[in-house]
């Protein structure tokens, strides 16, 4: 009867531990899902990143003034014709 006793203890223990391993198992994949579900849910509501700002209007403005000085010192040195001057002009203006 003493083997008997000792069998069923020694099943008993096995059983237990095989219980509390497989529980903590099951928490641990448990944690990382939920882990993984609210790092995709946090994902998913990040708006995405705005636009890159466009060309500030005072930068373009300061372009276009930049390039009838250039124009206009090509008509004082002779190279353009009053005629190409304002096509030009006209053109940089818009």
């Amino acid at each position: 009867m003493p083997g008997l006793l000792r069998g069923v203890a020694r099943t008993a223990v096995v059983a237990g531990t095989a219980t509390a391993v497989s529980n903590r198992v099951s928490r641990r994949q448990q944690g990382r899902w939920a882990q993984q579900e609210a790092q995709q849910q946090y994902q998913e509501q990040q708006p995405p990143p705005p636009p890159p700002p466009a060309a500030a209007p005072a930068d373009e403005m300061t372009s276009k003034i930049d390039q009838l000085k250039q124009l206009g010192d090509l008509k004082a040195q002779g190279v353009l014709t009053e005629a190409e001057f304002e096509a030009q002009k006209a053109r940089i203006l818009g």
